[in-house]
This record gives structure tokens, sequence and C-alpha cells, in this order.
């Protein structure tokens, strides 16, 4: 009898932690679900939060978006990989990778911006060259800032980049704004460099580069 007992004790307690196994389990399917049903961040979250604060109305305001598509985590990381395997490679400019997408919550393919960086070429901030409608700017090596976006190059000597203390590794930042309906107008622009510069600083500070690689901790937005 007690062999009986002790055998039916055992299965009592299988079954209980059976039951509690599947509840679990479904905890954890409800939560994933909950994250699945919910892809879409503000402003302030997207690009794992560089834009929280002040500057989250702004990129709603030149993006003519308030809802993003959640961009992940991962984009810092990859952006800092490309630029040492650039500068690595030795060749005097390198593609890079993308820092974060902006794409809204509704809109088509293409529809949507970004900010993005590679490495280039030394000449390229001596070019007269510039895209359509373009002005240029005093911050950084060169700046500019245009209805659809802006660009920035600077200068990086990083403990991380070896060889950069002679060499400095070249680092040119873009931002597109995407489909977009706001006005092409001065605050409008200004603003276009001040998320790049945002940007370009999380580069600056996961590099560590030296003197925030000539780049002001507040953006200076002075047409030349």
């Amino acid at each position: 009898m007690k062999v009986v007992g002790s055998v039916r004790a055992r299965r009592l307690l299988i079954a209980v932690g059976l039951v509690l196994a599947v509840g679990a389990g479904g905890v954890a399917c409800g939560s994933d679900e909950k994250a699945e049903e919910d892809p879409f961040v503000g402003a302030a979250e997207v690009c794992d939060g560089l834009f929280a604060g002040p500057l989250a109305k702004k990129v709603e305001s030149v993006t003519g978006d308030t809802v993003f598509f959640s961009s992940g985590t991962k984009g810092l990381d990859n952006v800092v990989e490309a630029l040492k395997r650039g500068y690595a490679s030795g060749r005097s400019w390198a593609t890079g990778a993308e820092l974060c997408a902006l794409n809204p919550k509704g809109g088509a393919v293409g529809d949507g911006g970004g900010l993005k960086f590679s490495m280039y070429a030394p000449q390229d901030v001596d070019d007269p060259r510039m895209s359509d409608g373009s002005e240029l700017y005093t911050m950084g090596k060169r700046s500019e800032a245009r209805g659809g976006g802006a660009s920035l190059y600077f200068e990086c000597v990083s403990p991380h980049v070896k060889g950069s203390s002679e060499n400095p590794l070249r680092i040119y930042g873009s931002f597109g704004r995407g489909k977009s309906d706001a006005p092409d107008t001065r605050e409008s622009r200004d603003a276009n460099l001040e998320i790049l510069h945002a940007a370009s600083l999380a580069v600056v500070k996961e590099l560590d580069c030296e003197n925030n690689a000539g780049l002001p901790n507040t953006p200076v937005l002075t047409p030349k």
C-alpha cells in the first residue's frame, strides 16, 4: 500500500508540474503575442531612444510622422564595426552602415528616412559641388543642410582605431527625412542638422573619439 501511495503521489506531483508549465508557457506566449502586435514606437523611442527629449518633436516635424517601425538596437554597433573595417582596409573611402531607419507606420516602401555613416575620402570635404538645394554650415569639417536632410563630415582620433592618431578616421554622416510634406524652411533645415548632430555624437561617444571629433555638444547651426 505504501508503494501504491508513493506512485500516486509522484503522479500527482507530475500532473501539477505539467499544469504549472503549461500556465507559464501561456504567459510567455501571451507576452510574445503582445510584442508582435505592437512593433511600432514613437519618435522618442525609435533608434534606441536617440531622440528622447525635445529632439523627438523635431523628428516628428521634419518627417511628418509620429509613429515608426521599431528599428532595433544593433545600429550603433553595426556603424562602429563598419567604420573600423573601412579604416583597416587602407582605402581612402569605404561604405559604412545604417544607424537606424525611420520607417513610418502605414508608409510604403521607400517612404522612410534614416541615418547612415561611412568613411569619406580626403578630397570630399573640399569638393565645391553640393546636392541640389543644399547650403553649407560651419559645423565639423564640412556640413550641409537641405530640405530633405543633412550631411556632416568629421575626423576621429580613437584608441579603438589603430593608427588614427597619425591618420584620423574620416566619418561622413547623412540624414534623410524620407517622404514628407513638411515645408523646406530655415527651421526645418536646422532641425535636419540637429538630428544628424545627435546621431553623430552617439557614434563619437561609442568610438571614444578625442575631443568629440571636433563636434560641439550643442549643434552649431550657422550657415556659411
